[in-house]
Protein backbone atom coordinates (compact mmCIF):
# COMPACT_ATOMS: atom_id res chain seq x y z
CA UNK A 1 0.00 0.00 0.00
CA UNK A 2 1.17 3.19 -1.04
CA UNK A 3 0.36 6.67 0.21
CA UNK A 4 1.55 10.27 0.47
CA UNK A 5 3.86 11.38 3.21
CA UNK A 6 2.36 14.71 5.18
CA UNK A 7 1.83 17.48 2.72
CA UNK A 8 1.98 15.30 -0.65
CA UNK A 9 5.53 15.58 -0.43
CA UNK A 10 6.18 11.87 -1.29
CA UNK A 11 5.04 8.08 -0.54
CA UNK A 12 5.15 7.40 3.17
CA UNK A 13 5.06 3.53 2.88
CA UNK A 14 4.99 0.77 0.08
CA UNK A 15 3.42 -2.74 0.24
CA UNK A 16 6.51 -5.22 -0.40
CA UNK A 17 7.07 -8.90 -0.37
CA UNK A 18 10.11 -11.38 -0.51
CA UNK A 19 9.77 -14.63 -2.40
CA UNK A 20 11.68 -17.37 -4.09
CA UNK A 21 11.45 -16.41 -7.99
CA UNK A 22 10.50 -19.47 -10.11
CA UNK A 23 13.09 -19.87 -13.01
CA UNK A 24 12.18 -19.97 -16.35
CA UNK A 25 11.37 -22.27 -18.20
CA UNK A 26 9.07 -23.42 -15.30
CA UNK A 27 7.76 -19.62 -14.57
CA UNK A 28 6.43 -19.14 -18.35
CA UNK A 29 4.66 -22.24 -18.10
CA UNK A 30 3.14 -21.85 -14.64
CA UNK A 31 1.66 -18.65 -15.20
CA UNK A 32 0.51 -19.61 -18.83
CA UNK A 33 -1.69 -22.05 -16.80
CA UNK A 34 -2.80 -19.72 -14.65
CA UNK A 35 -3.92 -17.73 -17.24
CA UNK A 36 -5.53 -21.10 -18.94
CA UNK A 37 -7.52 -21.44 -15.51
CA UNK A 38 -8.81 -17.71 -15.44
CA UNK A 39 -7.06 -16.49 -12.82
CA UNK A 40 -7.10 -12.67 -13.57
CA UNK A 41 -4.00 -12.15 -11.80
CA UNK A 42 -1.67 -14.61 -13.93
CA UNK A 43 0.10 -11.61 -15.39
CA UNK A 44 0.67 -9.56 -12.12
CA UNK A 45 2.09 -12.25 -9.38
CA UNK A 46 5.18 -13.92 -11.41
CA UNK A 47 5.48 -17.61 -10.16
CA UNK A 48 6.85 -17.61 -6.74
CA UNK A 49 7.76 -19.24 -3.02
CA UNK A 50 6.59 -16.66 -0.57
CA UNK A 51 8.74 -15.86 2.09
CA UNK A 52 7.23 -12.97 3.33
CA UNK A 53 3.51 -12.23 2.31
CA UNK A 54 2.29 -8.73 0.89
CA UNK A 55 3.53 -6.08 3.86
CA UNK A 56 3.51 -2.66 4.21
CA UNK A 57 6.94 -1.26 4.79
CA UNK A 58 7.58 2.56 5.35
CA UNK A 59 10.05 3.97 2.97
CA UNK A 60 11.85 5.58 6.30
CA UNK A 61 12.78 1.53 6.85
CA UNK A 62 13.89 0.26 3.47
CA UNK A 63 17.40 0.72 3.91
CA UNK A 64 16.99 -1.46 7.38
CA UNK A 65 14.93 -4.12 5.61
CA UNK A 66 17.65 -3.80 2.66
CA UNK A 67 20.29 -4.70 5.09
CA UNK A 68 18.84 -7.20 6.92
CA UNK A 69 17.70 -9.38 3.38
CA UNK A 70 21.53 -9.00 2.31
CA UNK A 71 22.57 -10.02 5.80
CA UNK A 72 20.13 -12.75 5.85
CA UNK A 73 20.91 -13.97 1.93
CA UNK A 74 24.61 -14.13 3.21
CA UNK A 75 24.15 -16.50 5.67
CA UNK A 76 22.33 -18.90 3.54
CA UNK A 77 23.40 -21.59 1.11
CA UNK A 78 21.94 -22.59 -2.57
CA UNK A 79 19.57 -25.54 -1.98
CA UNK A 80 17.21 -27.61 -4.81
CA UNK A 81 13.28 -26.89 -5.16
CA UNK A 82 11.37 -29.54 -6.23
CA UNK A 83 7.98 -28.88 -7.08
CA UNK A 84 5.57 -31.80 -7.73
CA UNK A 85 1.58 -32.55 -7.95
CA UNK A 86 -1.03 -30.34 -7.00
CA UNK A 87 -2.88 -29.83 -3.29
CA UNK A 88 -5.24 -26.99 -2.12
CA UNK A 89 -6.48 -24.78 0.84
CA UNK A 90 -9.72 -24.94 0.08
CA UNK A 91 -11.91 -25.06 1.89
CA UNK A 92 -10.01 -22.04 4.06
CA UNK A 93 -8.94 -20.09 0.82
CA UNK A 94 -9.98 -20.57 -2.77
CA UNK A 95 -6.25 -21.45 -3.94
CA UNK A 96 -4.56 -24.48 -5.86
CA UNK A 97 -0.85 -25.10 -5.48
CA UNK A 98 1.59 -26.83 -6.62
CA UNK A 99 3.71 -28.67 -3.92
CA UNK A 100 7.50 -28.20 -2.86
CA UNK A 101 8.27 -31.84 -2.52
CA UNK A 102 11.94 -31.04 -1.74
CA UNK A 103 13.48 -27.72 -0.06
CA UNK A 104 10.76 -27.40 2.51
CA UNK A 105 12.80 -27.21 5.40
CA UNK A 106 15.45 -24.65 3.45
CA UNK A 107 12.43 -22.17 2.46
CA UNK A 108 11.03 -22.58 6.08
CA UNK A 109 14.36 -21.76 7.65
CA UNK A 110 15.06 -18.84 4.85
CA UNK A 111 11.41 -17.35 5.48
CA UNK A 112 11.83 -17.56 9.58
CA UNK A 113 15.04 -15.62 8.67
CA UNK A 114 13.97 -12.96 6.55
CA UNK A 115 10.70 -12.44 9.02
CA UNK A 116 13.06 -10.88 11.54
CA UNK A 117 14.58 -7.17 12.53
CA UNK A 118 13.31 -4.77 10.40
CA UNK A 119 10.75 -7.41 8.79
CA UNK A 120 9.40 -9.50 11.86
CA UNK A 121 5.46 -9.56 11.57
CA UNK A 122 2.95 -12.26 12.60
CA UNK A 123 1.24 -14.09 9.44
CA UNK A 124 -1.78 -15.10 9.17
CA UNK A 125 -1.47 -18.48 8.06
CA UNK A 126 1.48 -21.31 9.07
CA UNK A 127 3.96 -20.67 6.36
CA UNK A 128 3.39 -23.67 3.89
CA UNK A 129 5.97 -23.07 0.86
CA UNK A 130 3.90 -23.74 -2.28
CA UNK A 131 3.55 -22.17 -6.41
CA UNK A 132 -0.02 -20.63 -6.46
CA UNK A 133 -1.69 -21.67 -10.26
CA UNK A 134 -5.19 -20.91 -9.59
CA UNK A 135 -6.70 -18.69 -6.82
CA UNK A 136 -10.05 -16.33 -6.58
CA UNK A 137 -11.38 -18.53 -9.63
CA UNK A 138 -14.38 -20.65 -9.58
CA UNK A 139 -15.01 -23.91 -8.64
CA UNK A 140 -14.76 -25.78 -11.47
CA UNK A 141 -11.33 -23.71 -12.40
CA UNK A 142 -9.92 -24.66 -9.07
CA UNK A 143 -11.37 -28.21 -9.91
CA UNK A 144 -9.16 -28.36 -13.48
CA UNK A 145 -6.44 -26.58 -12.00
CA UNK A 146 -6.15 -29.36 -9.33
CA UNK A 147 -6.69 -32.19 -11.69
CA UNK A 148 -4.54 -30.83 -14.75
CA UNK A 149 -1.34 -29.92 -13.08
CA UNK A 150 -1.37 -33.07 -10.31
CA UNK A 151 1.58 -34.75 -12.36
CA UNK A 152 3.63 -31.49 -13.29
CA UNK A 153 6.70 -31.22 -11.71
CA UNK A 154 10.12 -29.28 -12.06
CA UNK A 155 13.36 -28.63 -10.47
CA UNK A 156 15.99 -25.99 -10.00
CA UNK A 157 18.61 -24.46 -8.02
CA UNK A 158 17.53 -21.59 -5.28
CA UNK A 159 20.97 -18.74 -4.84
CA UNK A 160 18.68 -16.08 -3.94
CA UNK A 161 15.44 -14.49 -3.24
CA UNK A 162 13.93 -11.48 -4.35
CA UNK A 163 12.44 -8.27 -3.25
CA UNK A 164 8.96 -7.23 -4.09
CA UNK A 165 7.20 -4.19 -4.66
CA UNK A 166 3.37 -4.16 -5.80
CA UNK A 167 2.73 -1.19 -8.48
CA UNK A 168 -0.42 0.83 -8.35
CA UNK A 169 -1.45 -1.15 -11.41
CA UNK A 170 -1.68 -3.92 -8.98
CA UNK A 171 1.40 -5.71 -10.72
CA UNK A 172 4.33 -7.10 -8.19
CA UNK A 173 7.82 -6.45 -9.36
CA UNK A 174 11.06 -7.28 -8.57
CA UNK A 175 12.99 -4.23 -7.12
CA UNK A 176 16.26 -5.66 -5.95
CA UNK A 177 17.73 -9.77 -5.47
CA UNK A 178 19.64 -11.01 -3.29
CA UNK A 179 22.29 -13.70 -3.76
CA UNK A 180 23.23 -16.75 -1.38
CA UNK A 181 26.92 -17.22 -0.51
CA UNK A 182 28.53 -19.84 -3.04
Amino acid sequence: MTGSAPGGTGRAARTIGVSIPVPAPHAGELTAWREEFGDPLARAIPPHITLLPPSVLPDADLDAARDHLAATAAAASPFEVHLRGTATFRPVSPVVFVQVTRGISECELLQAAVRTGPLAREISFPFHPHVTVAHDVDEASLDRAELVLRDWEATFTVKGFSLYEHGADGVWRPREDFTFRQ
